[in-house]
């Protein structure tokens, strides 16, 4: 058989969770996944790639399925899919931190609220009676619940109440209320009526009400939120503001024990929300879990998506029980590099796809593994061979290929992509030496001591360099996406 049939039958499975049709036939899971199951954690943080959104996903779809949920109701605070939804917040007027908390606890009324109230449409309790009228008075009732239907008419209430065409005050929304505005007030698509509906409403009260209401139910509602890290992409006045209010919301949030806040947030974006202090921020770690991965379960992960290509293990007279060697030895040579003290082609994988905090995120070992089958597919396509068992279907240059096109694209998509204002810092890398000094990095850099100690820590953070006793080294994950060589830039 020709291996290039073989490599056809290799489905390694896509490194992005919302786009791998096959997530729930080879999804682990990890205790991390059990944990949130078991609501022993709220704020679930991990680098880009770590699997925050295949843990949303599975439990999304399967939650009425899973005995510990058997009475919660799962919701989605965000779209799934095209602009995050959050992203209408930058279209309005910037507000102050503690603004942006009655926005998102108006959200998280409007959201909830409309779900139950439409589930029990009919047979509303006295309780589910006074919440309609909440909403009603607050304009915030809506036909359909989801959350772009409902956020979508919060923000554009803001955005009228915001762009008053004639005036005697204008409108506030309060720190400790629901958007509240003076009678005496014309706006250019608002009826008089509609301003004179409106009252004060305490978001403590309004949120204990809806909290009654599910406890009547005898259910608890996750509501679930992620894509934070798109939701304010371009508005840097709003994001941090925004997303510390949204914090400070879920802390005020324990008080209701039925409505449960399920966060899904990166760490670089958690780095910046906290930066500068967070008042209880020992309140949310105790409730936050960081997702990290063992280099056991990379293995697992990979030869669980090897074992579900039945034609590919068919032709290899293997079979479903086949230990994780016997597929990863058929597949893969046992070196990249020959010579006695050499590693292993998976230990050298793992070098290859940690970055300087030895994060070793699942995307980049499933990117790595695809992009070395098309390396050798474009070689089987220009040399045709036969299979022979005894050399590996994937071999070692073609993996060499994979990490230098996987080095490519982490340096574009994450590190030069997400790292902001030190992007200019990264750059100045391109084309240098791998490891460094405190005096070479200073004079590359360009930059007075002071300075250059901040940078190197957040390039430290970033994952960018990594310390080697003395010195700072460039791990070979972003070496040949930047041309960085190997060797000291010092003598």
């Amino acid at each position: 058989m020709k291996a290039k049939t073989l490599l056809n039958e290799i489905n390694f499975g896509n490194s992005v969770a919302e786009f791998d049709k096959h997530l729930q036939a080879y999804f682990i899971e990890t205790q991390f996944y059990s944990d949130f199951i078991k609501d022993r954690f709220d704020i679930i943080s991990g680098d880009k790639g770590t699997g925050k959104t295949a843990i949303y996903q599975i439990v999304r779809d399967k939650y009425r399925t899973i005995p510990d949920l058997s009475n919660v109701e799962l919701i989605s605070g965000f779209n799934d899919s095209g602009n995050p939804v959050f992203q209408r917040l930058s279209q309005a007027q910037v507000l102050t931190e503690g603004q942006y908390i009655t926005v998102w606890k108006t959200y998280l009324l409007s959201l909830l609220g409309n779900f139950v109230l439409d589930v029990c449409e009919g047979a509303y309790t006295e309780n589910m009676s006074k919440l309609d009228r909440v909403l009603q008075s607050l304009n915030i009732r809506t036909k359909d619940p989801s959350a772009v239907t409902v956020f979508s008419q919060l923000t554009n209430l803001l955005k009228k109440f915001a762009s008053p065409s004639a005036a005697e005050v204008s409108f506030s929304i309060t720190e400790a209320g629901m958007p509240v505005v003076t009678p005496r007030i014309e706006f250019a698509d608002i009826t008089q009526q509609q301003v004179n509906s409106q009252k004060i409403v305490n978001s403590d009260d309004a949120l204990n009400l809806l909290n009654q209401v599910v406890e009547d139910l005898g259910i608890s509602i996750w509501l679930v939120l992620d894509r934070l890290d798109e939701a304010f992409v371009g508005f840097p006045e709003i994001e941090i503001p925004a997303l510390r209010a949204l914090f400070r919301t879920y802390l005020d949030m324990q008080a209701y024990g039925k409505l449960k806040l399920k966060i899904f947030v990166r760490n670089d974006l958690f780095r910046k929300i906290i930066r500068g202090g967070f008042v209880n921020l020992t309140h949310l770690n105790a409730r936050r879990v960081q997702i990290t991965w063992y280099t056991e379960d990379l293995y697992t992960l990979l030869c669980r998506r090897i074992r579900e290509c039945t034609g590919l293990l068919t032709c290899l007279g293997l079979s479903r029980e086949s230990s994780d060697d016997e597929i990863f030895s058929l597949i893969f040579p046992p070196q990249v590099d020959t010579g006695q003290k050499k590693p292993t082609t998976w230990n050298w994988i793992l070098s290859r796809i940690r970055d300087g905090n030895n994060l070793m995120p699942p995307r980049n070992l499933i990117d790595l593994v695809n992009k070395a089958k098309e390396a050798q597919s474009r070689r089987e396509e220009r040399s045709p061979r036969d299979f022979n068992a005894s050399i590996a279907l994937i071999e070692p240059d073609a993996i060499r290929k994979g990490l230098n096109a996987l080095s490519d694209q982490r340096v574009q998509d994450t590190l030069l992509a997400e790292s902001g204002e030190y992007s200019q810092y990264i750059e100045a890398f391109r084309n240098a030496k791998a490891e460094h000094n405190k005096e070479t990095l200073q004079k590359m850099l360009g930059i007075k001591v002071e300075l250059c100690e901040e940078v190197v820590r957040e390039l430290k953070a970033l994952g960018f360099l990594e310390t080697v006793g003395e010195t700072y080294k460039i791990p070979m994950l972003y070496r040949s996406g930047l041309n960085v060589i190997q060797g000291k830039a010092f003598t």
